[in-house]
């Protein structure tokens, strides 16, 4: 009785030169396929399926896996532009703003020397989009519907909307005066009272629980406002959101495919008809007139294709869940900061009673002049092969910073090891029969 001996491990470019030929004659099998017609092939042969793959991989016959640490995904980066207005001693001066390059674009990096634990800058959010539960505590009149405090506890300082009757009700309150004036660059167009056409697409957002949504919602409705003020108000906020980093969904959805990820592009077109219907085509003439009341001039042709047409609508989206802090706020200076797995500077909300959206930047370690102030973008507890997936779905591509590159050579060490192990493990078997 006659049994075929796998009992030879061929050199990488043997293997190679055999995988590309049986790629070009199979070009729609995948590594499984590919990997069994190599052995049928070439019967003496020892090579695992995970060598194959590594092959097919950098010869770039198959899509690489967004998950695995070498992986580029995609070459979609953000788009950045520099927000020339902004005044960043407003909030601090240590530091300031750099353009890096095209592909990485802007940040912050140390005027000085900075020490560990130093409070670097205190920063209110140009806009807010809490998470759910703060959001529900607002709409119960229990949290503040601008700084987003905790306000059960009854106080002569607490105002209610002042647009809210018993006919029409807005259940936004506030902790005192002065939110309830700051919340007037934002609410009038999200108030139930004011402009009830809104409801349906809050709703909608809350029960999708898609806070870029909720963000693009309330950041709209700052640039509506803006535009019945003067031209300098306007242009004030109007460069806060042109200059903030954007990748539109479309765009993502490119980087999500190749995951295996199908965009909801239903749900996109729902949520675009409700963003309509709230900000420029109500569908009640008593909606249209309620609006029409807020928004007295008539939008310019510029604003209006930045924000009422659907792919300008997608960017927005994008540029919404590209730049939200953790807890929903979209900060100015913050939203300059850039992402390493090693974060020296976090981000904490510490005056929980006073001002809970209110960030503070402290700084994790000491800084020399002209060190670049990086915050995470992941968890930085995840895996490398988990924080790259999770930048991938940006177009950020694979993280370079100083954790990944030594994690990844750890990692093409093991693998090296692995493939060895493997290759001997199939060995040890074909010699036992059991291939």
């Amino acid at each position: 009785m006659s049994s075929t001996s796998r009992n030879v491990i061929p050199t990488e470019d043997e293997v190679r030169k055999a995988i590309i030929e049986l790629k070009k004659g199979n070009p729609a099998s995948g590594v499984a396929k590919i990997h069994s017609l190599l052995l049928h092939a070439n019967s003496s042969w020892t090579v695992s399926e995970k060598r194959v793959r590594k092959i097919l991989q950098s010869e770039g016959l198959i899509n690489s896996d967004s998950g695995t640490p070498n992986s580029t995904t995609s070459i979609i980066h953000p788009s950045f532009r520099l927000n020339k207005s902004l005044d960043v001693n407003k909030w601090t001066n240590r530091v300031e703003v750099k353009y890096f390059d095209a592909i990485k674009g802007k940040g912050l990096v140390a005027k000085e020397n900075i020490a560990k634990g130093d409070v670097l800058w205190k920063e209110d959010p140009f806009i807010l989009a809490p998470e759910w539960e703060i959001y529900d505590l607002q709409h119960l009149s229990e949290a503040c519907s601008f700084c987003s405090c905790i306000i059960r506890d009854h106080s002569p300082l607490h105002i209610s909307c002042e647009a809210s009757t018993t006919a029409t009700p807005c259940t936004a309150r506030y902790c005192n005066r002065l939110c309830r004036l700051q919340a007037e660059k934002v609410h009038p167009l999200l108030c139930s009272a004011r402009n009830p056409a809104s409801v349906p697409l809050l709703a909608f957002a809350r029960d999708a629980q898609w806070m870029a949504l909720h963000a693009l919602a309330q950041c709209t409705s700052r640039l509506l406002l803006a535009s019945q003020q003067d031209a300098a108000t306007f242009d004030l906020d109007w460069e806060v959101v042109q200059g903030l980093a954007e990748l539109g969904m479309e765009e993502r959805a490119q980087c999500l495919r190749e995951q295996g990820l199908e965009p909801d592009r239903e749900n996109w077109r729902r949520a675009f008809e409700l963003y309509l219907q709230a900000f420029k085509e109500p569908r009640t003439p008593a909606e249209q007139k309620k609006l029409a009341r807020v928004l007295k001039k008539p939008i310019s042709e510029e604003l209006q294709k930045f924000t009422f047409e659907y792919q300008a609508f997608l960017r927005g989206l994008g540029r919404m869940s590209l730049n939200l802090e953790a807890h929903g706020g979209l900060y100015r200076l913050h939203s300059h900061l850039n992402h390493s797995c090693t974060p020296n500077v976090s981000i904490r909300h510490l005056d929980q009673r006073t001002a809970l959206s209110r960030i503070t930047v402290i700084a994790k370690e000491d800084f020399e002049i002209g060190q670049e102030l990086l915050i995470t973008y992941t968890n930085p507890q995840s895996s490398l092969r988990d924080r790259r997936r999770r930048l991938s779905e940006w177009g950020f591509g694979p993280c370079r910073c100083e954790r990944c590159v030594t994690e990844e050579k750890v990692w093409k060490e093991s693998d090296s090891n692995t493939q060895e192990a493997d290759d001997l493990a199939d060995q040890l078997k074909a010699g036992l029969g059991v291939l």
